[in-house]
């Protein structure tokens, strides 16, 4: 007989068999339910708060529908989520003691999947196709927006038209000469112009910047340039008064009051234009690790928010019957609300101002509340809102910079000895400032950490001294430049501002000579090669471990950071970059200098070589190289490589050559790389990465020792902005 919850077993040769499958699937059942014990009990001990996590794992399921190629990927996971989710519910939805893992686990898978549902249906939504091919083209269409930028004696136009061949609307971003241009050029305009058009950009070798992909949430078909005069059809609205176009008189009379490039600095603080400020200025601040002054985010809104929260508390506090009447941090919290939103709206609402703004909203309702403000929470739900509304936005560096530095601080700041180190205390002025300079020198060190690998997988470089010159910087941007700017803003209603201007420009200036300090100094910017998407998911993971977790397990995090942070010092940078019109080729790893076919000194692409090369060194044209042997027509190069010798055969122009002695030569080589389409007569040895090959690919990253090819159609994947310019 049976013991009671324990299944009848039949006697016999196939009893026994049956016996010993029963077993083991109760010794399964019984495994599942004592790791469900186990993780029940260690959720519980980590005070696991499923908040921030519902907010990685929504931002998960983006980043998947990014990461993989094909739709049949994307609904296999969407439809993998839900069955996890369904199975954990009926699996524990009646266990006792099991609540716990079961609303975390479908918590969870419901978020990932509802992150990649989410983005696969806004890029069905608002994708733009690219048109097919360069051209030239007339266009008729109306002035959508208006982007200044003297720096670069242009005008940015984001026009509304309907195709030429095909009749549907297209959304084109031309720019415009500054002798060109005039004030009714401006949104709501209906213009006509001639223009060059070409489809927006993907990156022009493995790892570069992918201006395909942005343009394909924005709507952009096609980016060019303006030929002769633009023809205004149509004027704009008389009573037009937008938000842009206060932006561009605020910009305009802030540059007016104050000139040069702590005036263009002044009016990007006031309005957020960044297009008047000088391009080696700004990468000056960028390998200074200032960068971050000049876009508008947390900084800037949160000193907003605070100096309004501050001033109308004790301006109202002066008023003794409205203090006993009236909460008054309650009204403060009110008054700096909308002054954070209306500076968010002015500024551009960016996606690094928008989390600002609603970051610094969730702790006004914290502080009008009695809650604690600086909490992960307040950070993940400002995430999560960013990332429903725009879920692209998950793989720009805006968004991942701006939400690493604000969980670098939040995680920094609710350490137990920190919170120790800053507690109110009887101690002298001194003591006070010591201690708190001491915390931000170490907030600015954490931030640099955290940021760096971003930095360095977007850009390919990043300041080494940004800890240091923040702990000046930032100061003096939140406690003098932008007091003064405001300041001189409200005296100029009264014609008074001219004085306030001068301290502007001084405090401007001394910010613009501590960027150029920092970033002309030795080992200033470090460089690095193509960082792996695994390499930066492993340097994620581990970074959000360690600040979402609690407790002494959070420190588990480090050993990921650690296992990321060296492979990212061994990135190995690739033997030859084609970029994908073949007209740029460099070759690294042979001298101390990149060698390059063209001689396009400042050029994009070669500046790209030169960053994914990992060097800032001037090339060297290979044509000047000694080892090379060079024609009008063809260069050839022997390199060596893990003891092997190479010979790559490099096309310089599209003149053509007699046919019998290119497959000669082709025979010889390994490598042959042109712009043009090579006959297939031409046969070498390995690789032979001419139009055809870039046509399909991309362009490409050869790693010789290893024989690796990497292409920029391995990233792409099947997503609309790279099969449109595929076909």
């Amino acid at each position: 007989m049976a013991t009671r919850g324990t299944p009848s077993i039949p006697m016999g040769e196939a009893g026994e068999e049956t016996r010993v499958t029963v077993r083991r699937t109760w010794r399964m059942r019984g495994l599942l339910s004592s790791s469900a014990q186990m993780f029940e009990t260690f959720l519980a001990a980590a005070q696991f708060d499923r908040g921030p996590w519902l907010t990685v794992a929504f931002a998960c399921g983006i980043g998947l529908w990014f990461y993989l190629a094909a739709p049949w990927q994307w609904l296999a996971v969407i439809g993998g989520t839900l069955a996890i989710a369904v199975f954990a519910f009926a699996k524990w939805k009646d266990k006792a003691g099991r609540a716990y893992v079961m609303v975390a686990v479908v918590s969870l898978a419901l978020a990932l999947a509802a992150g990649a549902s989410l983005v696969w249906a806004r890029s069905a939504m608002v994708g733009a196709g690219p048109i097919p091919h360069p051209r030239f083209e007339r266009i008729d269409g109306r002035i959508l927006e208006r982007e200044e930028q003297p720096a670069e004696n242009r005008v940015r136009l984001t026009l509304a038209a309907r195709d030429i061949e095909t009749g549907r609307a297209m959304a084109y971003r031309v720019n415009v000469p500054l002798d060109a241009d005039r004030p009714e050029l401006r949104e709501g305009a209906r213009v006509r112009l001639s223009a060059r058009l070409m489809p927006p950009s993907p990156p022009i070798v493995p790892g570069a910047y992918n201006f395909a992909r942005r343009a394909w949430f924005e709507g952009l078909v096609a980016t060019g340039s303006a030929v002769g005069d633009v023809e205004l059809v149509e004027p704009p609205p008389r009573s037009e008064l937008s938000l842009a176009s206060i932006q561009r008189r605020l910009s305009a009379h802030v540059r007016d009051r104050l000139g040069g490039t702590s005036g263009a600095i002044a009016a990007t603080l006031a309005s957020g234009d960044r297009g008047a400020i000088p391009e080696t200025d700004e990468e000056a601040m960028r390998d200074a690790g200032l960068t971050h002054l000049l876009s508008i985010s947390g900084l800037h809104v949160s000193a907003i928010i605070a100096a309004t929260y501050l001033v109308t508390l004790k301006l109202l506090a002066l008023w003794p019957w409205l203090t006993l009447r009236v909460r008054l941090p309650l009204v403060a919290a009110v008054a700096a609300a909308m002054a954070g939103i209306g500076y968010t709206l002015l500024t551009g609402a960016e996606v690094p101002t928008v989390r600002s703004c609603i970051g610094a909203l969730l702790v006004l309702i914290a502080l009008a509340l009695g809650r604690e403000p600086l909490s992960m929470r307040m950070v993940a739900i400002a995430a999560g809102a960013v990332l429903a509304l725009w879920p692209e936005s998950l793989v720009g560096p805006s968004f991942q910079m701006s939400f690493a530095a604000v969980m670098a601080i939040v995680a920094l700041h609710n350490v137990s000895a920190i919170r120790d180190f800053l507690a109110p205390r009887q101690e002298n002025w001194l003591r006070r400032v010591a201690r708190r300079t001491a915390v931000l020198f170490l907030t600015g060190l954490v931030i640099e950490l955290a940021l760096m690998p971003i930095v360095l997988f977007h850009f390919h470089r990043a300041g080494v001294y940004g800890a240091v010159a923040n702990l000046v910087g930032i100061p003096l941007v939140t406690f003098v430049s932008m007091p003064l700017v405001a300041l001189a803003l409200a005296l100029d209603l009264i014609g008074a501002g001219a004085p306030a201007w001068w301290l502007v420009g001084k405090s401007l200036d001394l910010l613009l000579g501590i960027a150029h300090f920092f970033a002309e100094q030795p080992g200033a910017v470090k460089l690095a090669p193509r960082i792996g998407m695994g390499v930066m998911t492993i340097y994620l993971a581990g970074a959000l471990w360690l600040a979402l977790w609690q407790g002494k397990t959070r420190l588990l995090g480090l050993v990921p950071i650690s296992v990321a942070a060296v492979l990212m010092l061994a990135a190995p940078v690739p033997d030859i970059l084609i970029t994908r019109d073949g007209r740029d080729i460099g070759i690294a790893n042979e001298t101390t200098q990149l060698l390059v076919l063209r001689d396009s000194e400042g050029g994009y692409a070669q500046d790209n070589l030169l960053e994914l090369g990992g060097t800032d060194r001037e090339p060297i044209p290979i044509a000047d190289w000694p080892q090379s042997r060079c024609s009008a027509e063809f260069c050839v190069l022997t390199i060596r490589r893990d003891g092997r010798d190479w010979s790559i055969l490099i096309a310089r122009n599209r003149d053509l050559v007699e046919e019998r002695a290119l497959a000669a030569a082709c025979a010889r080589a390994d490598i042959a790389i042109a712009d043009r389409y090579l006959p297939y007569s031409c046969r070498p040895r390995w690789l032979k990465a001419d139009r055809r090959f870039l046509d399909r690919e991309g362009g490409a990253a050869i790693h010789l020792a290893s024989g690796r090819v990497e292409t920029v159609a391995q990233d792409q994947g099947k997503h609309g902005w790279w099969r449109a310019a595929d076909r």
